[in-house]
């Protein structure tokens, strides 16, 4: 009610003033203006002061976005896995925590078969060990795999800091700080979603502050850095390492006539990235059976997922899918297209994803950018340039994007912003704008009622932080998990589903307390009831409205159906029925 009233009193009727909303906005801006021109006099030295502190500044810019996070829990609670990718990453989370790279094949494996998750040879994840390493101590240390992403996003924060200390001032480095939890905090993506995006940013953080430093000084310590910084990379996103590393290599093309005095940290480098290709060794050998073969190798082969890159053919699967695999297959093969790239279909796509690094800039940074270009006399900035370049046309060759693809990039784009803010004497007030951004958009989620974000909601500058419980998934894993022993779930979905992953198992599927399974109707359940006959037995309807999960008792539709294609018995009983049943 309180923000309700708020934005009722920018009516002229409803405040003693008589001022509408754009005299608000203009009042506020004119506040805006008067305060930077009293606090900058005496704010700014102060500031100045506590940016050259480093080990303080880390540690806020890492405390900020976790507590501004945990302050939403009432609002905003644990975020719920809810996609596919999620639940692959989790998989993986909960392989390593069990000290595992991989899990052996159930015997009836047929009724976990789900988007993103290997079966044969092992039950695993296909995806790369990173993110999994996260979540898993996350996990370990605090009982649940979110915390491994609050931390992995409290480590980007200070490692931008530590980054930009390489690059430009103290003072500079600090607002670049600020910046990231901004845009990368507790509304972001990479916050609230399970498959991230701040770990291969975290891996350029290390990377990108260690090649000034190594090149000013040939610290054995920035060799180590820069060394682990790669190596994060290969193990979160191992085709962009080839292109991280491409970046490093012509970071010191200048030097090339002293290549002797670079041998050694080049060594040294090689030598702290070696745990990370013997962990990749050992997942691919572990999961695939091969040393040299990718667990998503695995799964393209198999399943026709992921996409290959747009120069390559579609794949095509050798194992029989369920509906909706094969939905997911025969997307991504549409929007990798039937043929592969000619130069025309590349440039288009690449033209057409400018606006996915919006992402990487706040809407008031676009009016410092144009800042930036003064800087590209100098070789360093006109490098950094050149791996932005780099990266956009090498990850142009998937045949769909999102921005964790070059997270990596993440402490560049800061660089980028405070470089061309430094330029310019309107810099504090974009950057109190920015600030504005982000305390108007936190205190709608802070503190606004339904009512108000179903006004201002659609305008959103960040859409990824959950908010009530729009896919059902909050009720009917309540209603499982406050049933007494142990559940088994067939899910059944509607023929015309599509995308949203509900098959969802633990590393070890015998000893969870709830069990899902494809409903591959009833003779064929039969055989998964009779393994698991301690368990109580439901039919969850993902495509129910709402989605609801019923009491299994089950008789097949009449006629032939295929797989996950059966009826279920006519039950009218709703998820809260049954809760109090």
């Amino acid at each position: 009610m309180f923000l309700f009233d708020f934005f009722r009193s920018f009516l002229p009727l409803h405040n003693p003033l008589g001022f509408g909303a754009g005299d608000f906005l203009l009042l506020a801006l004119a506040a805006i203006l008067v305060g930077l021109l009293f606090l900058r006099a005496w704010l700014e030295p102060a500031l100045r002061k506590f940016a050259a502190r480093t080990a303080w500044c880390m540690l806020l810019l890492a405390v900020l976005p976790v507590a501004l996070r945990l302050a939403l829990l009432a609002r905003h609670p644990v975020p719920t896995p809810a996609g596919a990718d999620d639940f692959s990453y989790l998989l993986l989370a909960d392989t390593l925590r069990h000290f595992r790279l991989a899990n052996p094949t159930h015997s009836l494996s047929q009724f976990f078969e789900a988007v993103f998750i290997l079966q044969e040879p092992t039950y695993s994840s296909i995806f790369p060990l990173g993110q999994g390493i996260v979540l898993a101590l996350g996990w370990l240390l605090f009982g649940h795999p979110w915390v491994g992403v609050m931390l992995s996003v409290a480590a980007l924060c200070a490692l931008c800091y530590w980054m930009l200390r390489a690059w430009t001032t103290p003072a500079w480095a600090l607002a670049g700080g600020l910046l990231a939890v901004m845009e990368f905090g507790p509304l972001n993506q990479w916050m609230n979603l399970y498959w991230g995006g701040a770990v291969s940013a975290i891996a350029g953080c290390l990377v990108f502050g260690a090649l000034p430093r190594l090149r000013a000084s040939g610290r054995r310590l920035d060799a180590i850095l820069l060394g682990a910084g790669l190596g994060l990379q290969l193990l979160t996103r191992p085709f962009e390492f080839v292109l991280l590393a491409l970046c490093v290599a012509l970071y010191f093309l200048p030097m090339r006539k002293q290549l002797r005095s670079l041998a050694r940290p080049a060594a040294v480098a090689a030598l702290a990235m070696l745990p990370a290709v013997l962990l990749i060794l050992a997942q691919n050998r572990a999961v695939t059976g091969q040393w040299t073969t990718l667990p998503y190798e695995l799964s393209r082969y198999q399943y026709g997922v992921p996409a290959t890159f747009t120069f390559q053919p579609n794949p095509t699967p050798h194992r029989t899918m369920t509906p909706e695999q094969q939905l997911d297959y025969q997307a991504q093969s549409i929007i990798h297209g039937e043929t592969t790239d000619t130069p025309g279909s590349y440039l288009e796509r690449w033209t057409g994803r400018v606006h996915f690094y919006r992402f990487f800039f706040l809407a008031p940074l676009y009016l410092a950018l144009p800042f930036f270009v003064p800087a590209l006399r100098q070789f360093r900035f006109a490098w950094v340039l050149g791996t932005l370049a780099l990266f956009s046309l090498g990850t142009n060759f998937y045949p769909y994007f999102y921005p964790h693809y070059i997270a990596a990039l993440t402490c560049l784009m800061l660089l980028v912003s405070v470089t061309a803010l430094a330029r310019i004497q309107a810099a504090p007030l974009i950057l109190c704008l920015c600030a504005a951004q982000f305390l108007f958009w936190y205190g709608i989620h802070a503190l606004a009622n339904e009512n108000v974000f179903l006004a201002v909601g659609r305008y959103e500058t960040w859409d990824f932080i959950n908010y009530g419980d729009p896919e059902g998934r909050l009720a009917v894993n309540r209603t499982l998990t406050d049933a007494p022993g142990k559940q088994l779930v067939f899910v059944h979905y509607d023929s015309q589903h599509a995308f949203h992953e509900w098959i969802h198992n633990d590393a070890d599927i015998d000893r969870a307390p709830i069990v899902w399974a494809g409903d591959l109707g009833a003779i064929e359940n039969d055989k998964l009831r009779k393994y698991y006959p301690d368990r109580t037995a439901w039919l969850a309807e993902p495509d129910a409205i709402p989605p609801r999960v019923i009491p299994y008792p089950y008789i097949a539709a009449p006629g032939p159906k295929g797989l996950f294609e059966s009826g279920p018995v006519k039950n009218d009983t709703n998820i809260d029925e049954v809760g109090r049943k």
